[in-house]
Parts: C-alpha cells; structure tokens; sequence
C-alpha cells in the first residue's frame, strides 16, 4: 500500500511491518498507539522504525492513518475524565473529616 509519511511516499505493507517491529522491545505507551502481534506499541516508535526517520518529522495521525489503511487495530490515547464534583453535603462532611458512616476521622462516633 503506498501512502505519504512527512511528505514522503512509502509502499508498506503488513508483513513488512511485522518484519520492522520484530525484536523490537515496546517503549512505554502515553498516547496514540498500535497493536502488533501481541505488543502494544507507541505509533511514533512503529513510524520511526517502519521509515527510518525522526520522529519529529511526522506525526502520530499521518501513523495511525497508514496502520489502520494496513488492518493493525490503532487506540487513541483517552483523555482523562474529569472528577465528578461533590454534593454539598458530601463536601461539608469532608470539611469536617466525617466519613460515610457518620465516624469522625479520630474514630469517635458522632450522635
């Protein structure tokens, strides 16, 4: 399959991906990535190895497009959820260092 990397054409196929990312160890995954085989992979570490080149030159969509267009199952990075906000009340007993079951946070029980 031909498809344009940082402005420069490659033919890529799945086996040749396979080949590239053989051996290769995974490096932590932070954000966009790409199963091979039974590895989880950065997509910018796939794009460096798969091309040769800095990974400052391309970037992670141009990637994730080519590995999808090639059949290899691609995440996004999630973002995170933000907190669900407090009820006041549950906001007031932490003020004042109750728990759920109505203890104080010294181990005496309130009335």
């Amino acid at each position: 399959m031909r498809c344009v990397i940082a402005r420069f054409p490659f033919e890529l196929t799945k086996n040749g991906v396979l080949d590239a990312m053989k051996g290769v160890k995974p490096e932590p995954v932070t954000g966009d990535s790409v199963i091979i085989g039974r590895r989880q992979y950065p997509v910018k570490q796939v794009g460096e190895a798969v091309t040769r080149q800095d990974r400052r030159d391309f970037s992670s969509a141009e990637v994730t497009r080519a590995m999808k267009a090639l059949g290899f199952t691609c995440r996004s990075a999630t973002p995170l959820r933000p907190a669900t906000p407090l009820t006041p009340l549950q906001t007031a007993s932490a003020l004042l260092g109750l728990t759920s079951a109505g203890a104080v946070s010294d181990g005496l029980q309130t009335v």
